[in-house]
């Protein structure tokens, strides 16, 4: 009975390692195009990007909500020096949420010429390019970023060209003018002038007569729209 005990104490712990691997956040990497790479770290150092035998590449390295301590925050800087040069930049997504001794890593970047910085604007943290958004649609544009195909639109999201040309313009002022046996056509032309135009009042946030922004990763389309423009000025 004690030896069967023991088997069973050494197939739960077994287990139960298992599961703590199998629930822990793996990195997320993606291929944003043109030779621009995107690492997303949950964790360091373990999630830090492993040096590649190929060619190095620009990477986008979110930072975003990523724990870890002094140790961490020293692997992170020695692997900047190593990594952002001029010619392979590294692009870092951070915010607030980053742990503090991380962002301590990147603080001072004077000597690292290839490291740039991006993140929402807030009063204790200032990347080198601030953009202006809410933090929750932050948070749900990159939990949405491990679905299928997001990043896609969450870059370049698609555009709707509200039609605006003579027909449409008319039929929304004048809608009496598409029925052929309307009344207003018996009017006088100066009668018509003087017809009082009323239109539906729109009611803020309702669904049927408005559609909602799609949903932007803000931070990281600027990361990639400034290595395109990188890439046109050739500097990389």
């Amino acid at each position: 009975m004690k030896l069967r005990h023991i088997l069973l104490l050494l197939v739960l712990v077994l287990s139960a390692g298992s599961w703590t691997r199998t629930a822990a956040a793996k990195p997320l990497i993606l291929d944003l195009g043109q030779g621009l790479a995107y690492h997303r770290a949950h964790t360091l150092p373990s999630d830090l990007p492993a040096a590649s035998p190929a060619r190095p590449q620009p990477v986008v390295l979110d930072l975003r909500y990523t724990t870890g301590g002094p140790d961490a925050a020293i692997t992170l800087a020695a692997w900047l020096k190593f990594r952002a040069l001029p010619r392979t930049p590294v692009f870092i997504l951070a915010n607030t949420e980053t742990s503090p001794a991380i962002r301590a890593a990147f603080a001072d970047r004077e000597d690292t010429p290839g490291l740039i910085v991006l993140g929402l604007n807030a009063p204790d943290f200032t990347p080198d390019l601030a953009l202006t958004a809410n933090s929750a649609t932050e948070r749900r544009a990159y939990d949405a970023l491990t679905q299928n195909d997001a990043v896609t639109t969450l870059i370049n999201p698609p555009l709707t060209k509200t039609r605006n040309d003579e027909a449409a313009l008319a039929a929304e002022w004048n809608p009496d003018r598409t029925a052929p046996n309307s009344s207003a056509a018996n009017l006088h032309p100066s009668d018509q002038s003087k017809r009082t135009i009323t239109k539906s009042p729109i009611t803020p946030g309702d669904p049927t007569t408005s559609t909602p922004p799609p949903l932007i990763d803000a931070v990281l389309q600027r990361a990639v729209h400034l290595h395109r423009a990188l890439l046109a000025l050739r500097q990389i």
